[in-house]
């Protein structure tokens, strides 16, 4: 899959010159794990552009939790390309917006139609794969967290508007974050130029027209981010220089960390930190999350390609089979060679909890956009061990109180074995 066209004007590669940021807690722990690629990763932290937190998290004998972040390498400015995590904010943010609209009738469930009202925008009246062949946002969300389809992004991003996206996230205290562009490879302009929406009841009857948007608001790029020796630009020819991100969607580690944790545990972050929610948004986001292909009727994917650990990186490995009394609440994304997983993982059985967020980059050619990255060799095993390291080490570590699960013990979803639909074979993601 060919990505955003990246236009280049120097052959710099960036990186912060802050020192990074290692704990010799969470260093010991990663040190207990002599698996080969696993050492090799950790050995070379630069060259595969390595961060990891992993927070500790304890409750007192009320439940109240406190959280505790352990870093290896960690290093705001040290860029990753976030991929798809970015469907993380723009989930929280269409919520968000929908509750501050006070539109009677307009909800998360409502259909809503998208017009096309720029160069190069495409319209979107139907959706075959919802149960009532429309388009709403609690079915992007679905479909983003299920199995991290990309239209659903877009399509978030064009309701909530490029400004009101990164006006609102740095309100909250996110001031890093740039969220910049949609993911089909849109020039800057038709970026800041987001779609008229219209919410309608299933008739088809207009409950509410949202019209088309424009950003006037600049950005500010603090300096420029070159990976790589060589890319493929949209016309597959092989350009001898690296790629630019400077202009590209961005954010933290950290970020994402604080992001997840402001929706699973909204009192443990400042007040102008949390999203505008509903109870029902809370348990919409806490179910699809952490639920399953397998487990959902509408979409209907196929689930011998989207398996239960499809889109669970740190359970991902050999028989993909996850236990049953655990669930992760997690968000990932790769591309370009980056991988990426923000989670928090419940562990029901043993009374086990914690929260872990990574990036690894893995293009041993340093060519960018020619599909041909270190996934399956060492990114996925690497992230897999990871996972799996603080996970050992959680079900030994000592705590005063057992935390109480139960708000994160879900009624998931079945599928109906007489359901006939053909399953969904192929999503760009």
């Amino acid at each position: 899959m060919r990505l955003t066209r990246i236009v280049n004007f120097s052959f710099i590669n960036i990186v912060s010159m802050a020192q990074p940021r290692t704990d010799s807690l969470l260093s010991s722990i990663l040190a207990s794990n002599h698996n080969g690629i696993f050492q090799q990763v950790l050995h070379d932290p630069k060259t595969y552009r390595l961060q990891i937190i992993y927070t500790e998290i304890n409750r007192d004998k009320r439940n109240k939790p406190t959280f505790k972040n352990y870093f290896f390498n960690y290093d705001p400015d040290f860029y990753f390309n976030p991929a798809s995590t970015v469907k993380l904010p723009l989930a929280f943010l269409s919520l968000e917006k929908l509750n501050r609209m006070h539109i009677r009738g307009v909800t998360k469930y409502t259909a809503m139609q998208f017009d096309s009202s720029y160069e190069q925008q495409v319209k979107l009246y139907k959706d075959s794969s919802s149960e009532n062949y429309l388009p709403s946002i609690a079915h992007f969300i679905r479909k983003a967290f299920l199995v991290s389809d990309n239209d659903a992004y877009n399509r978030m991003y064009q309701f909530v508007g490029q400004q009101t996206i990164n006006t609102s996230l740095h309100d909250k205290g996110y001031q890093d974050i740039r969220i910049t562009r949609q993911f089909k490879g849109f020039t800057p302009e038709q970026n800041r130029n987001t779609n008229q929406v219209r919410f309608i009841r299933d008739d088809g009857n207009l409950i509410y027209l949202q019209p088309a948007a424009y950003n006037p608001d600049s950005f500010y790029f603090p300096h420029e981010i070159r990976i790589g020796k060589a890319y493929y630009n949209r016309d597959d020819s092989l350009v001898h220089e690296p790629i630019d991100f400077t202009y590209a969607n961005n954010l933290s580690i950290g970020d994402l960390q604080q992001l997840l944790q402001s929706v699973l545990f909204p009192s443990s972050v400042p007040r102008k930190q949390r999203f505008d929610f509903s109870k029902d948004d809370y348990k919409f986001s806490y179910r699809y999350l952490s639920q399953y292909p397998s487990e959902t009727n509408f979409p209907k994917y196929d689930t011998t390609k989207y398996f239960d650990s499809y889109v669970k990186f740190f359970f991902k490995y050999g028989s993909h089979a996850i236990p049953a009394y655990v669930r992760i609440f997690n968000k990932v994304g790769w591309a370009y060679g980056f991988l990426t997983d923000v989670s928090y993982v419940a562990d029901f059985k043993n009374k086990v909890e914690f929260m872990l967020t990574a990036t690894v980059y893995v293009n041993s050619d340093g060519i960018l956009n020619d599909d041909k990255y270190d996934y399956d060799s060492i990114g996925y095993p690497f992230i897999y061990e990871l996972g799996q390291t603080i996970y050992n080490y959680e079900l030994k570590r000592n705590r005063r109180y057992s935390p109480g699960l139960s708000r994160f013990q879900i009624g998931y979803e079945k599928r109906d074995p007489k359901d006939n639909r053909p399953v969904i074979h192929d999503v760009d993601n």
